[in-house]
Protein backbone atom coordinates (compact mmCIF):
# COMPACT_ATOMS: atom_id res chain seq x y z
CA UNK A 1 0.00 0.00 0.00
CA UNK A 2 1.30 3.34 -1.36
CA UNK A 3 0.14 6.51 -0.94
CA UNK A 4 2.45 9.64 -1.67
CA UNK A 5 1.89 12.77 -0.57
CA UNK A 6 3.11 15.97 -2.08
CA UNK A 7 4.43 19.05 -0.08
CA UNK A 8 5.41 21.98 -1.38
CA UNK A 9 8.50 23.44 0.34
CA UNK A 10 10.35 26.81 -0.82
CA UNK A 11 14.04 26.12 -0.91
CA UNK A 12 16.53 29.22 -1.56
CA UNK A 13 19.13 28.96 -4.41
CA UNK A 14 22.47 29.10 -3.16
CA UNK A 15 25.47 30.42 -5.12
CA UNK A 16 28.75 28.62 -5.11
CA UNK A 17 30.31 31.36 -6.14
CA UNK A 18 29.51 32.95 -2.74
CA UNK A 19 29.57 30.17 -0.92
CA UNK A 20 33.23 29.70 -2.09
CA UNK A 21 34.26 33.46 -1.37
CA UNK A 22 32.66 33.27 2.14
CA UNK A 23 34.66 29.57 2.55
CA UNK A 24 38.24 32.27 2.49
CA UNK A 25 37.19 32.01 6.03
CA UNK A 26 36.77 28.39 7.37
CA UNK A 27 33.44 27.39 7.85
CA UNK A 28 31.22 30.37 6.81
CA UNK A 29 30.54 29.09 3.60
CA UNK A 30 28.89 25.85 5.16
CA UNK A 31 27.32 27.99 7.53
CA UNK A 32 25.94 30.21 4.49
CA UNK A 33 24.52 26.43 2.79
CA UNK A 34 22.58 25.97 6.17
CA UNK A 35 24.91 23.05 7.36
CA UNK A 36 25.74 24.59 10.76
CA UNK A 37 27.29 21.88 12.32
CA UNK A 38 29.73 21.70 9.49
CA UNK A 39 30.54 24.58 9.75
CA UNK A 40 31.28 24.90 13.40
CA UNK A 41 33.58 21.49 12.90
CA UNK A 42 35.43 23.06 9.97
CA UNK A 43 35.64 26.19 12.18
CA UNK A 44 37.03 23.58 14.91
CA UNK A 45 39.51 21.68 12.98
CA UNK A 46 41.31 25.20 10.97
CA UNK A 47 42.15 26.78 14.67
CA UNK A 48 43.69 23.35 15.63
CA UNK A 49 45.70 23.42 12.30
CA UNK A 50 46.49 26.84 12.88
CA UNK A 51 47.76 26.28 16.61
CA UNK A 52 49.62 23.17 15.81
CA UNK A 53 51.48 25.27 12.89
CA UNK A 54 52.61 27.73 15.64
CA UNK A 55 53.65 25.67 18.26
CA UNK A 56 56.49 23.97 16.00
CA UNK A 57 56.22 25.22 12.49
CA UNK A 58 56.64 21.90 11.02
CA UNK A 59 56.03 22.02 7.21
CA UNK A 60 53.36 19.16 7.13
CA UNK A 61 50.97 21.49 9.25
CA UNK A 62 51.16 24.06 6.89
CA UNK A 63 50.72 21.84 3.51
CA UNK A 64 47.85 20.13 5.59
CA UNK A 65 46.30 23.75 6.39
CA UNK A 66 46.66 24.99 2.92
CA UNK A 67 44.93 21.68 1.76
CA UNK A 68 42.04 22.09 4.09
CA UNK A 69 41.30 25.90 3.06
CA UNK A 70 41.12 24.67 -0.54
CA UNK A 71 38.87 21.82 1.09
CA UNK A 72 36.83 24.19 2.79
CA UNK A 73 36.53 26.31 -0.79
CA UNK A 74 35.13 23.74 -2.91
CA UNK A 75 33.11 21.93 -0.27
CA UNK A 76 31.09 24.78 0.07
CA UNK A 77 31.04 25.68 -3.74
CA UNK A 78 29.96 22.09 -4.26
CA UNK A 79 27.29 21.76 -1.92
CA UNK A 80 25.87 25.40 -2.68
CA UNK A 81 25.58 23.90 -6.32
CA UNK A 82 23.86 20.58 -4.95
CA UNK A 83 21.00 22.93 -3.07
CA UNK A 84 20.78 24.98 -5.79
CA UNK A 85 20.13 22.13 -8.38
CA UNK A 86 17.56 20.75 -6.14
CA UNK A 87 16.24 24.34 -6.37
CA UNK A 88 13.09 24.15 -9.14
CA UNK A 89 12.39 27.25 -11.30
CA UNK A 90 9.09 27.95 -9.75
CA UNK A 91 10.94 28.16 -6.38
CA UNK A 92 9.44 25.20 -5.12
CA UNK A 93 10.41 21.32 -4.57
CA UNK A 94 8.43 18.42 -4.39
CA UNK A 95 8.57 15.94 -2.04
CA UNK A 96 7.37 12.82 -2.00
CA UNK A 97 6.51 10.52 1.50
CA UNK A 98 5.19 7.09 1.64
CA UNK A 99 3.03 5.92 3.91
CA UNK A 100 4.52 2.70 4.61
CA UNK A 101 7.28 2.58 7.33
CA UNK A 102 10.04 0.19 6.06
CA UNK A 103 12.38 -0.78 8.99
CA UNK A 104 15.91 -0.95 8.00
CA UNK A 105 20.02 -0.55 9.50
CA UNK A 106 20.68 2.70 11.28
CA UNK A 107 22.74 4.60 9.12
CA UNK A 108 24.84 6.07 11.30
CA UNK A 109 27.82 5.22 12.85
CA UNK A 110 29.99 5.77 15.93
CA UNK A 111 33.22 5.08 14.17
CA UNK A 112 33.79 9.01 13.20
CA UNK A 113 32.90 10.38 16.50
CA UNK A 114 35.97 7.69 18.14
CA UNK A 115 38.10 9.02 15.37
CA UNK A 116 37.38 12.67 16.19
CA UNK A 117 37.63 11.34 20.29
CA UNK A 118 41.19 10.28 19.72
CA UNK A 119 42.31 12.89 17.88
CA UNK A 120 41.55 15.56 20.12
CA UNK A 121 42.72 13.49 22.79
CA UNK A 122 45.96 13.31 21.50
CA UNK A 123 46.24 16.87 20.32
CA UNK A 124 45.41 17.92 24.02
CA UNK A 125 47.60 15.87 25.39
CA UNK A 126 50.63 17.50 22.80
CA UNK A 127 49.07 20.57 24.56
CA UNK A 128 50.00 19.90 27.67
CA UNK A 129 53.41 18.27 26.88
CA UNK A 130 52.55 15.01 27.96
CA UNK A 131 53.49 14.08 24.48
CA UNK A 132 55.58 15.70 21.51
CA UNK A 133 53.70 17.13 18.23
CA UNK A 134 57.14 15.86 16.96
CA UNK A 135 55.58 12.25 17.86
CA UNK A 136 52.35 12.95 17.13
CA UNK A 137 53.49 14.40 13.24
CA UNK A 138 55.45 10.70 13.11
CA UNK A 139 52.56 8.68 13.40
CA UNK A 140 50.30 10.50 11.58
CA UNK A 141 50.00 7.74 9.00
CA UNK A 142 47.78 5.68 11.81
CA UNK A 143 44.96 7.35 11.15
CA UNK A 144 45.22 6.73 7.48
CA UNK A 145 45.45 2.74 8.32
CA UNK A 146 42.44 3.48 11.18
CA UNK A 147 40.31 4.73 8.19
CA UNK A 148 41.00 1.98 5.49
CA UNK A 149 40.06 -0.50 7.71
CA UNK A 150 37.20 1.27 8.49
CA UNK A 151 36.23 1.64 5.22
CA UNK A 152 36.80 -2.33 4.58
CA UNK A 153 34.65 -3.04 7.73
CA UNK A 154 31.96 -0.79 6.00
CA UNK A 155 31.89 -2.16 2.57
CA UNK A 156 31.42 -6.09 3.87
CA UNK A 157 29.07 -4.83 6.56
CA UNK A 158 26.51 -3.50 3.31
CA UNK A 159 27.38 -6.62 1.72
CA UNK A 160 25.53 -8.98 4.18
CA UNK A 161 22.51 -6.89 4.71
Amino acid sequence: MEEKINIKQKTPSKSPILAAFLSLLPGVGSLYNGYYIKGILQLIIFAGLVSAQSRGGQPFIGILLAGYIFYAIFDAAHDAQEISSQHEIGGETKVSLEAEVKVSRPSGSISWGIILIALGGLFLLANFDVISYDSFIRFWPLALVGLGIKLIFDYYASKKS
